[in-house]
């Protein structure tokens, strides 16, 4: 968690953010109140709800925060855009990568936009909750979270007073995960967003009408399936996932890690064979397999992308997938990403747009401070070098601090020059 501490050195760098979206702010007033609202969930309170993020705040009340959350003087979907801008300057890279997922919000009554009982991965079991589908991006850089819908059952949707009790607008239809991902990754390509491949759970893995737009726009991904899972084999069979890797030779399983985890590397055995089908775009398909060391059980994921793909890249996406889990631990922990109180539809996503702007800005501060690093590194190993380099004469400066050079007796009385005090190190 951070401290008080580290959230005050941040200022600047909050200011500038901010700065980038407040022209989606049409008063002064909602605009204040997002900046106050972001940055108390940036502070380190145990619960981020409306009474602690207003006493943070220092307002009397959750009201003028709350109300902010709904108000029609801002553009939710625009601040998005300026955020998933803000990341890519920072974390962007040619071979980054998309996630697709949802993740839960336990909820009491039946107010809430959205909110029913449905399956919750978070709680792992059915819960009375709300589900948002988010889309992640991932590189070597860093991970967050760059677009969010909320998912609307059938039973909201096919009631119209229900959805105008929770403020949802009439234009607003029934839309399936699979769908809601597709509309943000069509979002995400327009803004030219770089990426290289797309991923996402067997709930995606197994809808055609996703694979099908992807292979269309000939956009490379690795989607995890179940295990009867027919895929073509031959002119007019099809054979299921499972059994096809069920013929493959065991020599030609390779041990490999997915990415670094909490504990360290995952490694697993992996192998892949390609479908025998003719993919848009010149392209091929695969059908990749990860076998667990320790008991042996088996996943599924079926592959499009650009022929000649390594083994090690289709295993690198499909590792990826873990990212976009990281990032909703670290929202919900870190910015209380659920830890909101409100049933409108309007104010869900002016909360998660401002909880995914303070996550972003996480991000964003430590690409910084990864680079500054790296610059001190290098600058260090550019000194060292011209030192072993240097000839009769030239002092190296490493030497020098582990054989300084004698004082002078004259010297001795003299002061010793200021030094800044220990605080003011801390904050350059």
């Amino acid at each position: 968690m951070v401290d008080v501490e580290l959230v005050g050195s941040w200022d600047a760098g909050l200011s500038e953010l901010l700065f980038r979206f407040s022209h989606r702010f049409e008063r002064v007033e909602p605009r204040r109140r997002a900046a106050a609202y972001l940055r108390g969930l940036l502070a380190p309170l145990e619960r981020r709800n409306g009474w602690t993020l207003a006493e943070e705040a220092g307002h009397g009340s959750p009201d003028g925060l709350q109300g902010m959350l709904c108000s029609p003087a801002w553009d939710r979907d625009g601040v998005r855009d300026d955020v998933r801008a803000c990341v890519i300057e920072a974390i962007g890279a040619p071979d980054g990568v998309l996630i697709a997922d949802e993740t839960g919000f336990v909820k009491k009554g039946r107010a809430s936009a959205g909110v029913q009982r449905q399956y919750s991965g978070t709680a792992g079991k059915v819960e009375n909750c709300q589900l948002g589908t988010f889309l992640a991006y991932a590189s070597g850089r860093g991970r967050a979270l760059i677009d969010r819908e909320l998912y609307l059952p059938k039973s909201w949707t096919d009631d119209p007073a229900r959805c105008a009790r929770a403020a949802v607008p009439e234009d607003v239809v029934f839309a399936t995960k699979p769908e809601q991902a597709r509309a943000m990754l069509e979002r995400a390509v327009v803004a030219g967003v770089p990426f290289a491949w797309f991923t996402a759970d067997e709930a995606y893995g197994q809808n055609p009408g996703l694979r099908t737009w992807l292979e269309g726009q000939d956009i490379a991904y690795v989607m995890a399936t179940r295990c009867d899972h027919e895929v073509p084999s031959g002119l007019r069979t099809t054979t299921s996932v499972q059994e096809l890797v069920g013929r493959i030779r065991a020599g030609a399983w390779r041990r490999m890690s997915c990415g670094d985890g909490a504990h360290g590397p995952r490694v697993y055995d992996w192998v892949s064979t390609p479908i025998r089908a003719r993919f848009p775009h010149g392209r091929q398909g695969w059908v990749l397999a990860r076998r667990s060391i320790s008991t042996g059980e088996l996943a599924y994921y079926v592959c499009f992308g650009p022929r000649g793909t390594r083994l090690r890249t289709l295993v690198r996406t499909a590792g990826a997938r873990w990212a976009v889990e990281e990032s909703f631990q670290t929202a919900k922990n870190e910015v209380g990403l659920d830890q909101y109180q409100v049933r409108r539809y309007d104010a869900w996503y002016g909360h998660i747009t401002l909880a995914m702007a303070a996550a972003a800005f996480l991000v964003i501060t430590r690409a910084a401070e990864a680079d500054r690093d790296a610059e001190a590194a290098e600058a260090v190993e550019v000194d060292r070098s011209q030192g072993d380099q240097a000839g009769p004469g030239h002092a190296d400066p490493v030497e020098q601090q582990r054989n300084p050079s004698p004082v002078h007796p004259a010297d001795l009385d003299r002061p010793a020059p200021r030094q800044p005090h220990p605080a003011l190190v801390a904050m350059a």
